[in-house]
């Protein structure tokens, strides 16, 4: 079977390769050709294009590069016609991938989305559009589904794949890891400030300038893929503070305690039961837009999820040196932490265990075949 799969930033490459290796074991003869990133290419079939070219960040940025992505969805159109798959995959990404979707069921191509667009955040309108493109959906978060079964749209719970990919890899050696990267044996607090330039501006300078009032801790910077370490080199301005490149999980493996910037890397950092501050800031436009479409009472998965404040939010204006600094000394705190480590226990059971890959894989397949 042919398999066009469409995957936007690091999260959605990191599961999309997953997927793709799923499918292998169902499908001897499955070949790829797919829109993502390295972890992609690396599985095998054919890269169209890196997810790292189309990565726009905000309401403002979108719009100042409108020209380029009605470029990017017409050669994306094009594309999948001429390789005529047996199953069209969507991967998140929803300002893409939707508009592709409208198209591609027009076409007569199958379509399967694999983790849901946020509608259930904002826009719920969207769902009717979702209904008439989408011939099936595979959701990883548990509320997903009641969500949509208020609209008579029927999914599938199929975990979460971010159980697997933690279970799954390989153990470090922390003494030899932190050699490697010249870490000091103080406990470590991960910086994960997002991956693109603009959110990493941003995070960065207000995390970093906690350096001074912790010093029995070593700061360490988790370098996204898609950023090159000259970019990450201007913010760091003393030995307290290391910089460690694509090794978010070895990073958070080892960790004390954790900054994370709101994401999936939110769910990751919770997963290795890291205590962490939630934090987001985004411009001022952006921030005004946002408040008036989205519904929801908190921004992190870990809190979604468990529909309670397990982990500290601190957005727009809350997100400054002050309150960064009170949030990140009470989770350094033993009390505050052994209540962190509870409703950690309990997200992880809330997302159904492993398996997402392997769950999502065997039912394309099987639609596939019928």
């Amino acid at each position: 079977m042919k398999y066009y799969i469409l995957a936007g930033e690091a999260s959605g490459d990191l599961h999309g390769s997953n997927l793709m290796k799923a499918l292998q074991k169902e499908d001897a003869n499955a070949t790829f050709r797919f829109w993502g990133g390295d972890l992609m290419e690396a599985v095998g079939g054919t890269l169209v294009k890196h997810y790292k070219e189309r990565a726009f960040m905000g309401f403002t940025e979108v719009i100042m590069n409108l020209s380029k992505i009605f470029k990017l969805i017409a050669f994306c159109k094009e594309d999948i016609k001429n390789f005529n798959p047996d199953a069209l995959i969507f991967i998140d990404n929803s300002g893409f991938n939707l508009r592709i979707a409208k198209w591609a069921k027009e076409a007569g191509f199958r379509t399967n989305y694999y983790i849901s667009p946020q509608v259930w955040a904002s826009r719920a309108g969207r769902v009717e559009s979702i209904k008439r493109d989408i011939d099936a959906m595979y959701v990883i978060l548990p509320f997903v589904k009641p969500f949509y079964e208020k609209y008579n749209y029927e999914v599938h719970f199929v975990g979460h794949p971010l159980i697997g990919a933690i279970a799954n890899r390989d153990q470090i050696d922390e003494s030899e890891f932190r050699k490697t990267y010249n870490i000091s044996d103080k406990p470590i607090i991960a910086l994960l400030p997002g991956s693109r330039k603009q959110e990493i501006k941003k995070m960065l300078t207000v995390m970093l300038s906690l350096v001074d009032d912790f010093p029995k801790y070593q700061f360490v910077i988790a370098g996204a893929p898609s950023q090159e370490y000259s970019f990450y080199k201007q913010f760091i301005r003393t030995d307290q503070v290391k910089f460690i490149p694509n090794k978010t999980y070895d990073l958070l493996s080892i960790s004390h305690a954790a900054l994370v910037t709101s994401g999936t890397a939110t769910l990751e950092t919770a997963l290795f039961k890291v205590p962490q501050v939630v934090c987001y800031k985004g411009s001022t436009i952006s921030y005004h837009i946002a408040k008036r479409i989205i519904t929801l009472k908190f921004i992190s998965l870990v809190n979604l999820v468990m529909d309670k404040e397990v982990v500290t939010e601190l957005i727009q204006h809350d997100f400054n040196k002050k309150r960064l600094k009170l949030e990140l000394q009470n989770i350094l705190t033993s009390e505050r932490r052994t209540k962190v480590f509870e409703d950690y226990h309990n997200l992880e059971k809330a997302l159904g265990g492993k398996g997402a890959s392997e769950n999502t894989a065997k039912l394309i397949y099987e639609s596939v075949k019928s």
